[in-house]
């Protein structure tokens, strides 16, 4: 049975009450801000035609050149999208994706949209408007399954019962949509194929890349290891990570992501994120930081276990930063055993079982292991490679060869 001590104290939670409220209300103002504007980008010349954005809105309220937010690869991503159908030639309307009070009054070319608003319109778009969905996580129905398993198995393994942080809004989006786009692999693909839509894989892109860390001590390295990740710590299978190394001493763990923003969660491993002497936990750090690429160059890997992504960007990134990755399939990267390693389940015994194998590898299979994923993200996930990929698509939309495809007797109930 768990220890009364594990079970989140109600003190702590009408904290945890009262720091969602306040954040709330802080996200809801500044959110109303963006949900009131439209940017309408402009192409040089007549257009060809005109299309409805509905990413994110912020990076498009600026200069096309100004530096993009790097807390996530969504703002960098979103600006790309829209102004490369400006290049094209294409007049964009953008809203922000959480818009709900825009309704378009144009007879649009195209709409693109990549969560609800492609079903709250629907019914207002001609029938020869091309329906495009982004798909940037996997499908919401797997992804709230497995965030909802995630936090049974805690209460079951801990009796510790943790809000979910990761839902999604249920919507037909696929369903309605003519062609999807999607970050991630297979795995996220397979997650919407029920629908039948047609599907093009983009290549999800991420904010730096690094240099090889010449000269890196894989000897000493080999007894660290790194969780990179962003809200949702159950989600992302911190707790899993915490209680592993919990019951590894003699190997190190570093702990980089938002802690301070869930404390439920904080609460209810205090003595494993700040008690324990092999475990660092150092919040939330700007990727593009000395101090990111400094512990990343004294550590051997990452090891994240999440249970539901759509391109596992914080994966690529410490690729990029030279680490060996220990994931869970639902991570939604290609792994090969030349330079990963899969965490067939997502349990406390195989990450610590993992983990130990993998330390006790020689320290130049390691580098060698190190440098083969470091190459392999430089080829498939760069900012490049994501502006190339898009450009083609939309290149084919723009050619129509995707409207070649569409039906337009469609049925929209």
């Amino acid at each position: 049975m768990p220890s009364r001590g594990s079970i989140v104290s109600g003190a702590v939670l009408r904290g945890v009450l009262g720091d969602a409220q306040r954040i709330a209300r802080k996200l809801a103002r500044r959110v109303r801000a963006v949900e009131r504007r439209v940017v309408r980008l402009e192409p040089t010349g007549k257009a060809r035609g005109r299309i409805l954005f509905s990413y994110v809105l912020d990076p498009l309220l600026g200069p096309r050149e100004a530096p993009a937010d790097r807390s996530h690869t969504h703002y960098w991503e979103s600006r790309q999208m829209a102004w490369t159908l400006v290049d094209l030639g294409y007049a964009v309307d953008a809203v922000h994706w959480t818009n709900r009070r825009f309704v378009p009054e144009l007879a649009y070319d195209a709409v693109l949209d990549v969560r609800t608003n492609l079903e709250r319109w629907v019914d207002r778009l001609p029938s020869s408007t091309l329906r495009l969905l982004h798909c940037d996580t996997a499908h919401w129905s797997f992804n709230n399954r497995a965030e909802q398993q995630r936090l049974e198995a805690l209460a079951a393994r801990r009796g510790i019962v943790l809000a979910p942080r990761r839902q999604m809004p249920a919507h037909r989006g696929i369903e309605l949509a003519d062609h999807g786009t999607y970050l991630g692999n297979e795995l996220t693909r397979s997650t919407y194929e029920a629908a039948g839509t047609p599907m093009t894989r983009i290549p999800v892109s991420v904010p730096c890349c690094y240099d090889w860390p010449q000269g890196k001590d894989f000897a000493a390295a080999r007894r660290r290891f790194v969780w990179f990740g962003s809200g949702g710590l159950v989600h992302k299978g911190l707790d899993l990570v915490l209680e592993a190394f919990a019951g590894m001493p003699d190997l190190e763990l570093i702990v980089i992501g938002p802690i301070r923003r869930e404390r439920d969660f904080a609460s209810a491993y205090r003595r494993e994120l700040y008690e324990l002497p092999n475990v660092h936990t150092v919040d939330w750090i700007d990727v593009a930081s000395p101090r990111f690429v400094e512990l990343c160059g004294k550590s051997v890997a990452l090891v994240y276990p999440s249970c539901s992504e759509g391109g596992g960007a914080s994966a690529l990134t410490c690729l990029h930063a030279g680490l060996i990755p220990l994931l869970t399939r639902e991570a939604s990267v290609d792994l090969e055993p030349a330079w990963g390693v899969e965490l067939e389940t997502a349990s406390v015994e195989q990450v610590a079982e993992r983990v130990r194998e993998l330390s006790g590898r020689a320290s130049a299979e390691l580098e060698a292991m190190a440098r083969a994923g470091w190459e392999w993200a430089r080829r498939h996930h760069t900012r490049e490679r994501f502006a190339e990929a898009w450009r083609r698509f939309a290149q084919d939309l723009a050619a129509d060869r995707l409207r070649g495809a569409v039906t337009l007797d469609r049925d929209t109930g």
